[in-house]
């Protein structure tokens, strides 16, 4: 499956997940985007989110930017 992902690193509110009604989702989080920082976390957060291990998920797209393409293997 893939998703649109809004991330918002350096957060004060993060790592929380919010789901729009459309199905994409915001990701806040708290590590800033230095040296992939806030991919990694990212990742794990939406491991933890959907409940599968860090390798079955994969940025897709998007990997210096703020809205990535996430493909998560389900």
């Amino acid at each position: 499956m893939q998703i649109s992902v809004r991330v918002k690193p350096g957060s004060t509110k993060g790592p929380l997940v919010e789901v729009a009604e459309d199905g994409s989702l915001t990701v806040y989080l708290r590590q800033r985007a230095v040296d992939g920082a806030a991919n990694e976390a990212l990742i794990e957060v939406l491991a933890k989110h959907f409940g599968v291990p860090k390798r079955d998920v994969d940025i897709a797209s998007g990997h210096s930017s703020r809205i990535k393409r996430i493909r998560v293997s389900v």
